[in-house]
């Protein structure tokens, strides 16, 4: 296949509150040098090549954010970046980035792709993306499925149907049913039942096909996308009246003609928070990880440090945890209580002397 009708669109409008205090409004997560000298939407767009040329990637980001990912990538064409006037969801965004790439290719078929995502094996995963179009052009909507290793519940599910192809090194199946974040019952025999896989969040469909089923089972949010085809100025306006929804429950639950490429092999990690770090990131011999700035430890062990303040950080008798250290504030907490950092950046949000350190 030649892909000349094939886009990646790249998700990078989030802000990361899970990544604080270094992630911050106006610093979102997809611009921060998290995995090495280069910053997270520069890693997303550069493992995309020689599959995807910079003229067929898009991103859909806020207006606060553009500027700073066009200097990060500047082979990017800027009318390339789809401007979200505010927050509406997932579905909202790439509905309208489906409306987009069809004016301008008819033909197009989309990969759906986040910013924030580590993957080991880029050359796999190019693969896998290669071997999910040739189903999207049999009119399947494909997702991405990642071998679970916990069962977590943190993750949506998708349960394997059915094999319906093989295609390359890839076995591709109908995809049974979604499951958007299970209690942890139900994540526990999910994955010992062994025929789910994680929802990656990364889809790759045709437009003409998603878009039918945006007019089938989201006909309010496809009439409002529709209207914006004929006067583009008119996208504020509209989308202050759209509903917020996310692609999994507005459209892949109740989707027909799903298929899962259980990609296992690309040693994902979907960098959410910091714990996930000690994941991906080369500890030392104590199963410490020192992303950047000076530590001495004396019996520590498998914790995460950062410090961009300039101060030595100095840690005794302590193991599992995380200790982020910027010019303003010291974040410390055990690393299996990262995912609550939303839950502190919350809180400041409701206390007016915390609304300076978001």
């Amino acid at each position: 296949m030649t892909h000349e009708h094939y886009y990646a669109v790249i998700m990078a409008g989030g802000g990361g509150t899970r990544l604080w205090p270094l992630s911050r409004q106006e610093r979102p997560k997809q611009t921060l040098q998290l995995l090495g000298d280069r910053t997270l939407f520069q890693i997303a767009v550069e493992r995309l090549a020689p599959l995807f040329p910079p003229e067929r990637i898009l991103v859909v980001t806020a207006a606060a954010y553009a500027a700073e990912l066009q200097r990060e990538c500047p082979a990017l064409p800027a009318e390339n970046f789809i401007i979200e006037p505010e927050p509406r969801g997932t579905a909202a965004a790439i509905g309208l980035t489906a409306v987009r790439i069809g004016q301008r290719d008819p033909q197009g078929c989309m990969a759906c792709l986040t910013a924030d995502h580590y993957i080991g094996d880029e050359a796999r995963f190019r693969a896998a993306l290669a071997a999910a179009e040739q189903l999207a052009q049999q009119n399947y909507l494909v997702t991405l499925g990642i071998q679970p290793t916990t069962p977590s519940t943190g993750y949506g599910y998708i349960q394997r149907g059915e094999q319906i192809a093989t295609v390359g090194e890839f076995k591709i199946y109908h995809a049974a049913r979604f499951k958007e974040k299970p209690a942890l019952p139900e994540a526990e025999a999910m994955f010992a039942d062994g025929g789910y896989a994680w929802n990656s969040g990364m889809f790759i469909w045709r437009v003409e096909r998603v878009l039918e089923e945006f007019a089938r089972q989201l006909p309010e949010l496809y009439t409002q996308l529709q209207a914006t085809v004929n006067d583009p100025t008119s996208l504020p306006a509209i989308w202050a009246t759209v509903k917020n929804t996310t692609i999994d429950y507005g459209i892949m639950e109740g989707a027909r003609s799903v298929a899962v490429i259980p990609a296992s092999g690309l040693q994902w990690n979907d960098v959410g928070s910091w714990d996930s770090l000690l994941e991906v990131l080369p500890p030392d011999e104590h199963g410490n990880v020192v992303i950047s700035g000076e530590h001495v430890g004396l019996d520590t062990q498998r914790s995460l440090i950062r410090a961009e303040s300039g101060r030595l950080v100095a840690t005794i008798g302590i193991s599992d945890l995380v200790i982020i250290d910027t010019a303003d504030v010291v974040l410390v907490c055990p690393r299996d209580q990262a995912q609550a950092v939303r839950t502190m950046v919350e809180q400041l949000k409701k206390d007016s002397k915390g609304a300076k350190y978001q």
